[in-house]
């Protein structure tokens, strides 16, 4: 007869083991305290082949997120392309008709007898009151009132007659044809 390595019997062991498998339950099969003894080592065998793996797997996948996250790089995101546009250029300060038409007021009043294009009579230049107003809204304001109300001092001690029966949108008009005799100072959008 066959024996295990303490000399028991294979054949007897054998048939205890069918047994416990033709059995339901445990429970109800009364096993010797030796081959108890060899089923739970073997039970314990049997699971640990199960688990081992599992935990393999288990730990690979702990190590890799773990190393994933202390490698983590930072994408930085890219910002869309933006297209820069050209602002579009400046409105004019004045309209042609607009300065055709203040200079031909200038002509017609009496501004000729105080004041020339390019040299100073009693009162400055229209080139040299180009070059000291920017072409906007604030210096086309304040040198209308000029015109209107009359003025003294910026230029000079003699102060400058006042033009009441000149409208202020004539005024205007020669106001801008004045500005615009000074390409060097172009128009601005501040009020």
């Amino acid at each position: 007869m066959n024996r295990d390595a303490n000399g028991r019997c294979l054949k007897n062991r054998n048939r205890d083991i069918n047994l416990i498998k033709e059995q339901k339950s445990l429970c109800e099969v009364t096993v010797k305290p030796e081959l108890r003894v060899l089923l739970i080592v073997n039970a314990t065998m049997k699971i640990a082949q199960l688990i081992t793996p599992a935990l393999c797997i288990i730990l690979t996948l702990s190590v890799c997120v773990a190393s994933g996250q202390a490698k983590k790089k930072v994408v930085a995101k890219s910002k869309p392309a933006t297209t820069v546009t050209k602002a579009p250029p400046p409105l004019p300060f004045a309209t042609d008709a607009e300065i055709a038409d203040g200079k031909e007021m200038i002509s017609k009043s009496d501004c000729l007898a105080c004041h020339k294009i390019e040299e100073k009579l009693v009162g400055p230049a229209y080139t040299l009151i180009a070059a000291k107003y920017p072409q906007n809204q604030k210096s086309l304001d304040t040198l209308t009132k000029k015109i209107i109300t009359g003025g003294k001092g910026v230029w000079g001690p003699v102060p400058m007659a006042p033009h009441p029966a000149i409208s202020q949108a004539d005024a205007d008009k020669m106001i801008k044809y004045i500005l615009t005799l000074n390409t060097k100072n172009p128009a601005t959008s501040t009020k």
